[in-house]
């Protein structure tokens, strides 16, 4: 092999990756994760791209750093990785925070349930056993029989009232980056939210969570 032509190689490799747009996707999937209310679908191939793109970048900067490669090189490399790591793990840990705060209530919820990976669910039932196990150990096995359910206050309850739930009616900041027109938030019978492009916007989640579901609408 001549000298530095795997250099060069790992080079154009690392290129050709970081010139598509996965970068910007993870960003803006962990933007909407950290401001919707609830879990939303997991992104599955764009994690798993985030994924091989980390280990090239790693493998990038390691044979830079054995080459010789100009340091200031091999920080902005560096810079650039440690960027995307961060994105990564913030995205998976905001998701694993909102499984243990609404286990309950994802995994009565089919919809919830199939927006997880198949390691959140695997999570997600272990942090649902171990919860109910703790209730009834400490608090439950110590009151009247009505009183023993972990989904309900009493017997008497008609719906599982001790199951937290995310708040979908509350505001969060938004915007589009194409011109959507006209967007009906509720049946209230209120004007129209005219919906113009690269504004925010503060809306109820409840709302527009069609367009964030469908791309059209980035959570700020």
């Amino acid at each position: 092999m001549e000298p530095g032509a795997g250099e060069s190689s790992a080079t154009d490799d690392y290129e050709s990756l970081i010139s598509t747009t996965d970068s910007e996707l993870l960003k803006r999937a962990w933007r909407n994760e950290k401001a919707a209310p609830e879990i939303l679908k997991f992104e599955a191939a764009l994690v798993q791209r985030s994924r091989q793109q980390i280990q090239l970048m790693e493998d990038t900067v390691e044979e830079f750093a054995k080459n010789g490669v100009d340091p200031l090189t091999v920080s902005l490399y560096q810079m650039d990785l440690d960027r995307t790591l961060f994105l990564l793990r913030s995205y998976l840990r905001t998701r694993l925070q909102k499984i243990e705060k609404y286990v309950l209530h994802i995994q009565k919820t089919a919809e919830l349930w199939n927006r997880l990976s198949k390691q959140e669910q695997k999570f997600a039932v272990r942090c649902a056993g171990d919860l109910t196990q703790h209730l009834e150990q400490t608090v439950l096995s110590k009151l009247p029989d009505q009183y023993q359910s972990h989904l309900k206050q009493s017997g008497a309850s008609e719906g599982d009232d001790m199951v937290p739930e995310p708040k979908l009616d509350i505001y969060i900041i938004c915007r589009s980056k194409k011109f959507l027109g006209a967007f009906q938030l509720d049946d209230s019978g209120e004007e129209p939210v005219n919906i113009e492009a690269d504004d925010l916007y503060a809306l109820p989640y409840k709302s527009i969570k069609p367009l964030v579901e469908s791309g059209q609408i980035d959570l700020v």
